[in-house]
């Protein structure tokens, strides 16, 4: 028997980086050696300190059990202190923490808990294609903000028209962003933070690249903002700050009404993580060793992203260097679409990188590049791009 999917899966959009990954995996099968930029996915190990946490915990019967089912006390206040040391925000563990499996459950199955089906939130274009994986399933309208370069990527709130505004729930947002590199600053959130209280919009700041700002720039977190808790939760996710994408380690904080929510909602769908995992996120946050790993992790990418910026100028490939992410995102040469960019470096270099009208309609003329090799090889391949001789009337 063979039986058909819901009506409800067929409204998903496709899988971006699963069809990116399909052709770079086709390339490869054919004895081809590709350099894929196309990623997202940190490449270098978990910190030691935090691997050897976790087969401690794992070792432990205790852990083997259930966990209580809005996760470990003690993981909810290692993440609000972490808050409070790193940010000055001050959290409620009890009230205003919630584990989640990941920061892209935690941002997909929002709309379910706080949304009914016909509302409206707002997305940024370019963004994050799960972002729209979520109005799918919960059956919501979306519309979108533009990020634009002569605004630093940040949405121009003020170009937002009132009637969408006052139409939206909620409106996503997320820096360090992905896919651009652009950093928010202090006064954009004081700016958001306004804007939402006289609109009633809630604001859901994805913090994913938290950790990574360079040039000795601290990324800022939307909570730091006064009044920033009263409108809004942040998505905290360890896969970037500790090399952790295939621990599913997350947590949100914030607000205390969407706080519940999450937590009411994923009651019913999880039992928290394993509580060897949540020991691990205790030990990731708390650990003397954290600042120092993590400045390493900051440190690797700050120097890749120099190695590739430094090669691309070689060639006549030019962008705004990316103050935070790993990622650079950079034009497409003239006479070019995104998808047919990507296609033409796959096919002739042996590079594969991201097609940016995969996030989004403004993403158009642009390609992300994931800084997730040494450099050495992020010059390799910009020199293969090089041989194409794309840019040199840029030059």
């Amino acid at each position: 028997m063979e039986f058909e999917q819901s009506e409800l899966l067929k409204t998903l959009p496709t899988q971006f980086f699963a069809t990116l990954v399909a052709k770079v995996n086709q390339k490869t099968a054919a004895g081809v050696d590709v350099i894929n930029l196309g990623q997202g996915n940190p490449d270098q190990p978990t910190p030691d300190y935090i691997v050897k946490a976790t087969q401690q915990a794992v070792a432990d019967p205790a852990t083997h059990k259930y966990s209580p089912f809005r996760g470990l006390a003690e993981f909810k206040q290692a993440a609000a202190d972490f808050y409070h040391e790193q940010y000055g925000v001050q959290l409620d563990p009890t009230r205003e923490v919630a584990i989640l499996g990941g920061s892209k459950t935690g941002l997909v199955e929002l709309p379910w808990a706080l949304m009914n089906p016909g509302d409206t939130y707002l997305l940024p274009d370019p963004g994050y294609p799960d972002y729209f994986s979520g109005a799918a399933l919960g059956q919501v309208k979306f519309e979108t903000v533009p990020l634009l370069a002569e605004n630093n990527f940040l949405p121009d709130l003020a170009a937002i028209p009132a009637a969408v505004a006052d139409r939206a729930k909620f409106f996503y947002l997320n820096y360090p962003n992905n896919p651009t590199g652009a950093v928010a600053t202090p006064e954009f959130y004081e700016q958001l933070v306004a804007w939402a209280k006289q609109h009633e919009v809630g604001i859901i700041s994805d913090f994913a690249y938290g950790a990574l700002g360079f040039d000795g720039q601290q990324p800022v977190s939307f909570l730091q903002t006064p009044g920033a808790k009263a409108v809004g939760v942040e998505f905290y996710t360890f896969s970037k700050t500790f090399n952790m994408a295939g621990w599913r380690v997350a947590f949100a904080v914030g607000n205390p009404s969407i706080i519940a929510a999450l937590n009411l909602l994923q009651d019913h769908l999880f039992v928290s993580l394993f509580p060897a995992l949540q020991q691990a996120g205790v030990a990731a946050l708390t650990d003397p060793k954290r600042d120092g790993a993590i400045a390493q992790i900051v440190q690797r990418y700050e120097g890749r992203r120099n190695a590739f910026l430094a090669a691309a100028a070689k060639i006549g490939w030019h962008a705004a260097s990316p103050k935070g992410t790993f990622y650079a995102w950079m034009p497409v040469p003239d006479g070019y679409t995104s998808e047919s960019f990507a296609d033409l470096l796959l096919e002739q270099a042996g590079v594969a990188v991201a097609p940016g009208n995969g996030f989004g309609d403004h993403g158009e003329g642009y390609v992300r590049i994931g800084l997730l090799m040494e450099p050495e090889r992020l010059v390799e391949a910009v020199q293969r791009i090089g041989k194409l001789h794309l840019f040199d009337k840029e030059d």
